[in-house]
């Protein structure tokens, strides 16, 4: 475990069956890999953090529903099936995605990056105004 930003991490690919290598072709056409997960608990209970890399990733002419799409695509294809069962459940999920692997809470303005979170109710993802 490591802490960083003040948030509490914990490297779950192995016990959650994820591989930083796997490929994931987002509806976009990018393509992300796994970074790492963070976890924390908030005072509105348990949130996980899903953090994913897209090299050629940019916002720069991205279309926003694309984006949008990419992100929640994100939640339910590949979060919700990572979860533990049994095992806490999460209150909320944050999805990010960056095009670059960059310290959790450090901002470079040299790489693109966005997040959106989302609440889980009957196994999907709903999107929260963050």
């Amino acid at each position: 475990m490591r802490r960083a930003g003040g948030i509490s991490a914990l490297m779950l690919w192995a016990s959650m069956g994820m591989a930083a290598e796997e490929a994931i072709i987002l509806p976009s056409g990018l393509v992300a890999t796994p970074f790492e997960v963070l976890w924390n608990r908030t005072g509105n209970g348990l949130v996980y953090r899903y953090r994913f890399v897209a090299p050629d990733f940019t916002t720069e002419g991205q279309d926003f529903d694309q984006m949008m799409q990419d992100l929640e695509f994100l939640c339910n294809e590949y979060a919700l099936s990572h979860l533990a069962k049994p095992g806490p459940q999460p209150k909320q999920l944050i999805i990010s995605l960056a095009s670059r692997e960059l310290e959790f809470g450090v901002v470079d303005p040299a790489v693109t990056q966005v997040f959106e979170a989302y609440r889980v109710e009957n196994d999907t993802c709903i999107w929260e105004v963050y």
